[in-house]
């Protein structure tokens, strides 16, 4: 492909992430701390499923048990946060994952918010959230960190950086501008009210976009060399089928910036890698914790109440 040299292959930098956190499950192990993640599913929804193997199949890569349980669409709030605290206080459970979406009635955000900080491997607790914007993040939300983690890999030097975010949300675009901040660039965050977007971009060196919108950011609303992380997905037909798109128009992007993640391969494999990554990070939390309370952290299941099996 002409302009392969641009772009960041999210593949490659997952796999190179997948090396560090496999050694670290690896000790962890060794030291009496195996991983394991519970998955939480409400009602049948097809992209969750495609969620779960992804999940499922990149624990399995790097040593990571990982549970998944799937509950009916009529399961109410209450019961759900039943299961989430059985959860937290299972020290045989290292981290917990809410799939989205979830049924009208249950509040994604209330469950979020019942899983134990130290067990919130999605980085979503508003306490983790929190501490991006106190510059001590543990486990901030995957996409925000994996899309940073992306304009990292680059190379390019981020204090002075004109960074515009495109998409405000709480879980993406306002912790990049958080974790940007925390590094010396200058970032102009954009949403639906903004006026005149296009300046906005033009003025960038690197353009976060995360909106859901298709082909929002074309070639001619960036700065000639300017890093593009696109973090949509979109569905969209085409005379072929079906296909995957992201936020930015990939083709007259391309010929612009100087750096871009492709849809899909891009945000998404390193979204996964920050999610084994923070599953690390829970563990050694919980460890340090235990060390703490107990003076020991020779094993996780030694803490389990008489009786109790390690198994399951």
């Amino acid at each position: 492909m002409e302009n392969a040299h641009k772009l960041l292959d999210g593949r490659k930098i997952a796999g190179e992430m997948h090396q560090k956190i496999s050694a670290d499950v690896e000790v962890l192990g060794t030291d009496g701390w195996p991983l394991k993640l519970v998955s939480v599913s409400i009602g049948e929804t097809d992209a969750a499923r495609l969620y779960v193997r992804n999940q499922k199949r990149t624990a399995g890569k790097l040593g990571i048990a990982f549970e998944e349980r799937d509950y009916p669409a009529e399961i109410s709030e209450s019961e759900l946060l039943g299961i989430i605290q059985g959860l937290n206080t299972d020290p045989r459970v290292t981290g917990i994952i809410i799939q989205r979406p979830t049924p009208q009635h249950v509040s994604v955000r209330r469950l979020q918010r019942a899983v134990h900080p130290f067990k919130d491997v999605e980085g979503m607790h508003p306490s983790n959230i929190g501490s991006i914007v106190y510059e001590v993040p543990k486990m901030g939300p995957c996409t925000a960190m994996a899309s940073v983690h992306l304009l990292k890999a680059t190379k390019t030097p981020l204090q002075g950086l004109e960074v515009t975010v495109i998409g405000h949300s709480a879980i993406v675009g306002k912790p990049i501008a958080f974790l940007l901040m925390a590094e010396g660039a200058t970032v102009t965050v954009c949403h639906h009210e903004t006026r005149n977007l296009a300046m906005h971009s033009r003025a960038a060196d690197v353009v976060f976009v995360a909106v859901g919108k298709a082909g929002l950011v074309t070639g001619d609303m960036l700065k000639p060399g300017a890093v593009v992380i696109d973090i949509g997905i979109n569905q969209v037909d085409t005379p072929d089928g079906p296909k995957v798109v992201g936020d930015a128009d990939f083709e007259s992007c391309a010929e612009t910036a100087g750096w871009i993640t492709p849809v899909p391969g891009g945000v998404g494999p390193v979204t996964v890698a920050t999610l084994m990554r923070n599953a690390v990070t829970a563990a050694q939390l919980q460890r340090d914790h235990y060390t703490s309370e107990f003076g020991t952290a020779h094993s996780v299941y030694a803490h389990l109440p008489p009786g109790s099996s390690g198994a399951g």
